[in-house]
């Protein structure tokens, strides 16, 4: 649609452009205020969500590493992984073991009696049953409607009861179909049993008889109530597979202990460069054009970065091993990024082996303090939280200044209109009183002239 321009009729101007103009000049300068302000808060809001993101994720994989087994340079193996697996956990020490399985642990399975099919009624008695499903000292219990079939008794059992580590299937073959209970929990004293009024409980049989795992270890008869064995050695966890012989062990590893440190330095780099992404300045053509970052020069930022080089460089744990220098792990004084001098760590490996544990793990350990410094920024109402309520506050109140400049200039533009209209008005009859005037003056001086 073509546009179109309003002149006053009285003084020739264009109203519509000489009020957008005013109206322009009185808002730029506000305008430009909130613009500057509103790009500033949203750039550093999006920015310590970047950061918080990474300090949480900073935090969890240290929490993962912090445990005496990720820095203990032991690794655990079976022989025979069909038999039986091994994985290890704190208070392991190094040690061979020969193990045989002679029974695996099993649960409870039992069944009710053979129906037509899935589609059965199994409750015909025209009113709800209780069907009573036990396990060792307790017992559950589940309604079975009126009418129910096989099929929808089995999804109230397993509504009300998969949880609780006990389902129901419907089983089907040339006979018919029935369910079949099975619990998740092994070992002797754990049969399942059913009573109660329901149809359900009547002509049950047993299909599988709960028993315990038993084997040797290194010829010591021991038995199981589970599979997993947690508890026959200290620290050691056996996950039993099938019957049969295999060798585990337990020993020293440099590979895992090498692993957890580079797991410790990429957690914290990933950290520092996205600090350093927000807070750097990015150097111009030349040095009177360099731009900073979001945060560049925040406080929170060096703060949070003084903090944790603080205990980076703290000089802490017992014996000859103090700090992460001597084990090859060094600042990249450029980045602030950690590297591993391999030829130290292989050394440092070697001399102090047994005490590199103690340095990132325990209650003084380099985690437990990174986790302690950091914790007023990545709780809950902490540092950086605050700072993202205060600046998603300070957003809305832009977002209202702006509406208060929109209304302003609105009311402005509407009063100049109105004024310049007006103006235009007056113009229009002065001009109408001077044609008239000057047309009396005419005739006169025509008719003066004509005597």
């Amino acid at each position: 649609m073509a546009s179109s321009t309003i002149t006053g009729l009285g003084s020739g101007l264009k109203i519509d452009e000489l009020v957008a103009a005013l109206a322009a000049a009185e808002k730029a300068p506000k305008q430009s205020q909130i613009n500057t302000q509103t790009q500033k808060a949203t750039t550093s809001l999006s920015a310590i969500g970047s950061i918080k993101s990474a300090l949480d994720t900073y935090r969890a994989a240290i929490a993962k590493l912090n445990t005496a087994t990720s820095f203990n340079g032991l690794s655990a193996t079976s022989s025979d992984k069909t038999v039986a697996g091994i994985t290890i956990s704190d208070g392991v020490s190094s040690g061979t073991y020969g193990l045989e399985v002679t029974q695996l642990a099993t649960a409870s399975k039992i069944s009710t009696k053979v129906y037509a099919d899935a589609k059965a009624v199994i409750n015909s008695s025209g009113q709800a049953q209780t069907l009573t499903i036990g396990q060792a000292e307790t017992t559950y219990s589940v309604n079975i409607a009126a009418g129910a079939t096989l099929q929808q008794a089995r999804d109230s059992i397993n509504g009300q009861l998969q949880s609780k580590g006990i389902t129901a299937n419907v089983v089907t073959d040339a006979s018919g179909s029935r369910l079949v209970f099975s619990s998740t929990k092994m070992g002797e004293g754990t049969e399942l049993t059913l009573g109660g009024s329901s149809e359900l409980a009547t002509g049950a049989t047993t299909i599988a008889v709960p028993q315990n795992a038993k084997y040797k270890l290194d010829g010591l008869e021991l038995e199981s109530a589970s599979n997993s064995v947690t508890d026959a050695v200290s620290g050691l966890n056996i996950e039993l597979i099938k019957e049969g012989k295999t060798s585990l062990s337990v020993a020293s590893n440099t590979d895992t202990l090498k692993t957890s440190v580079q797991s410790f330095i990429t957690a914290y780099n990933a950290l520092m460069t996205s600090i350093n992404s927000v807070t750097k300045v990015t150097a111009g053509a030349d040095d009177s054009s360099a731009t900073g970052a979001a945060l560049t020069g925040d406080a929170t930022m060096r703060s949070l970065v003084n903090s944790i080089r603080g205990e980076l460089t703290r000089s802490a744990g017992e014996g000859g091993l103090r700090t992460l220098s001597q084990l090859g792990i060094n600042t990249v004084q450029k980045t602030g990024l950690l590297e591993l001098n391999e030829t130290k760590w292989n050394t440092a490996v070697k001399t102090y082996g047994a005490d590199i544990s103690g340095l990132f793990t325990g209650k003084e350990g380099l985690l437990t303090r990174m986790t302690e410094v950091t914790e007023g920024y990545a709780k809950s109402g902490g540092i950086l939280a605050s700072r993202q309520s205060s600046l998603s506050a300070q957003l809305k109140e832009l977002e209202s200044s702006q509406e208060a400049l929109d209304r302003r200039i609105t009311s402005l533009t509407e009063t100049l209109t109105k004024k310049y209209n007006a103006m235009d008005s007056l113009v229009a009859q002065l001009k109408a009183s001077s044609d008239s005037v000057m047309t009396t003056l005419n005739a006169l001086n025509k008719s003066n002239s004509d005597d």
